[in-house]
């Protein structure tokens, strides 16, 4: 017996047929159920605000409305003339594992915090000069121990942003945040780039200004890191259909195609000796992407090999917000 629950509803949405296992998933029993209109039916549940919000979304996960301990996956899927099938998936399993998973990395990177901090404070007090032959060897487990707690860091703050829903909303005032970019951007570069900033929108945002800066502040530094000495590096802010863009471009390696749809994910990494080498922690780019979705903002990637990449995040209009120079 097929485990997914399948519900054919027709085109005012009202049941049509379902399979055994819909009673168990959804509470829908066939024959007792035909005609049920199924936005009625569900209108209080988590299920029936799916029904109204995401439609064809399969991203999501719901609770079941015979079971709120079970998780569904839902997905509404054409078929025939005018119909449409609803599939309903038990991930119960698969959330719980994603829990634990979630909790084991938190857990893990709190705990090494604090010995990486001591290793890193008795490693700055060693002095090269003192021991001249060990010079390089120092230079190194200081650099390898400060990547350490950065990805450390990093961990800690994806951890933080998966269990969150909804951030703390504020005015981010965009103009002195993008000369912090600018100036950590150059900071970065040691005048190895040239580096622009093009404020072309004059809008704020509504959202939380720590988490942006965070999100913005990885696509700088990712340019920085990846672009070779001489080129150069464009910070734009822009207003565009859907209603603002940030976007970082540079002229550096650029990026194949078939790497592009996995750059978001943890760790992954187009080349490794190279992530490394520039001191990447592989995390950045997951940062960005956690961010945007609580800020219901879409990260958009273009680039081509040996010609450069950009990096967009792209806002809705309910986002914006005039700047307070200009409600002055």
């Amino acid at each position: 017996m097929l485990p997914d629950a399948l519900v054919l509803l027709d085109r005012n949405g009202r049941v049509c047929w379902c399979n055994p296992a819909a009673e168990a998933l959804l509470g829908i029993r066939w024959p007792r159920d035909r005609g049920v209109l199924l936005a009625e039916r569900f209108a209080n549940d988590e299920v029936g605000r799916w029904l109204r919000e995401s439609g064809e979304d399969a991203g999501e996960d719901v609770a079941s409305p015979s079971d709120p301990l079970v998780r569904l996956q839902m997905a509404m899927i054409p078929f025939g003339d005018h119909q449409q099938l609803l599939r309903a998936r038990d991930v119960s399993h698969m959330t719980r594992l994603e829990q634990v998973r979630r909790d084991f990395v938190a857990n893990v990177s709190h705990e090494l915090r604090t010995p990486l901090t001591v290793i890193h404070g008795y490693l700055e007090l060693l002095d090269p000069a003192d021991v001249p032959a060990l010079a390089p060897v120092l230079q190194e487990m200081r650099a390898q121990s400060q990547r350490m707690r950065q990805i450390v860091e990093d961990l800690l703050t994806l951890s933080r942003l998966e269990m969150e829903h909804k951030l703390p909303e504020e005015q981010v005032e965009m103009a002195p945040l993008l000369e912090t970019l600018r100036r950590e951007a150059e900071a970065l570069s040691q005048g190895r780039h040239r580096i622009t900033l093009e404020d072309q929108a004059h809008v704020d945002l509504l959202g939380s200004l720590k988490d942006l800066h965070s999100a913005f502040s990885n696509l700088v530094s990712n340019a920085v890191r990846y672009t070779a000495e001489g080129g150069s590096i464009t910070i734009r802010w822009r207003r565009v259909p859907e209603g603002a863009e940030y976007s970082v471009t540079d002229t550096g390696y650029g990026i194949p195609a078939e790497h592009l749809s996995r750059l978001t994910e943890r760790f992954y990494r187009v080349s490794s000796s190279r992530s490394r080498g520039t001191g990447g922690t592989g995390l950045g780019l997951s940062i960005v992407k956690h961010v945007l979705n609580l800020h219901d903002a879409q990260l958009r990637i273009e680039s081509e090999p040996g010609q450069g990449s950009t990096f967009a995040c792209v806002f809705d209009a309910a986002r914006l917000l005039t700047t307070a120079t200009a409600e002055e």
